[in-house]
């Protein structure tokens, strides 16, 4: 049986070789890097601080008008596991996040995750942002997510509107 002495042994040895804090700080420099961009880039959506996590995942929340009136927002999420940027559609609360994954449960999403609920899952509905993510070129990078998480709110936003109409759902992603 594996121990928790072990564990901290083994990530002390990783520690003493300095390249792990070396990229935790760049990995967090560039995320409070892509935060402000997009608080400063558009000012009419409000992006929430910064949570470092516990080397599971770092987010920051983006409340577009049309979904904070909804109570939902957009995390933009750096999984450590996958080690890749996605976009997480979740509610202000579990009963919120319920409703909304109520009615986007039998959607079909080529390009997303709906995602069941369960102990520990924050997530209605998953977006891959960037994945064999290149640090070297950082703004190629932040127009990647920009651009992917613009087509994600569009898609959702556009569900969410023709749920309310009671049409059918488009589907695909829109250009902004």
């Amino acid at each position: 049986m594996h121990s928790t002495w072990e564990d901290m042994e083994e990530f002390r040895e990783q520690l003493s070789h300095g390249s792990i804090q070396q990229a935790y700080r760049a990995l967090l420099t560039y995320i409070m890097s892509l935060r402000t961009h997009f608080a400063t880039r558009y000012p009419e959506i409000a992006v929430s601080g910064l949570y470092q996590g516990h080397m599971d995942i770092t987010f920051f929340a983006l409340f577009p008008p049309s979904l904070k009136r909804r109570d939902l927002k957009i995390a933009i999420v750096f999984n450590y596991d996958e080690f890749k940027f996605e976009a997480w559609l979740t509610g202000r609360n579990r009963k919120v996040q319920r409703q909304y994954w109520e009615l986007f449960r039998d959607s079909r999403w080529p390009k997303y995750r709906v995602v069941t609920p369960a102990k520990g899952i924050d997530s209605i509905v998953e977006c891959d942002l960037a994945e064999d993510i290149d640090f070297s070129s950082p703004e190629a990078l932040t127009a990647n997510i920009e651009k992917t998480t613009f087509a994600f709110i569009d898609d959702i936003e556009r569900y969410l509107s023709a749920q309310k109409s009671g049409k059918e759902a488009p589907r695909g992603r829109a250009k902004r």
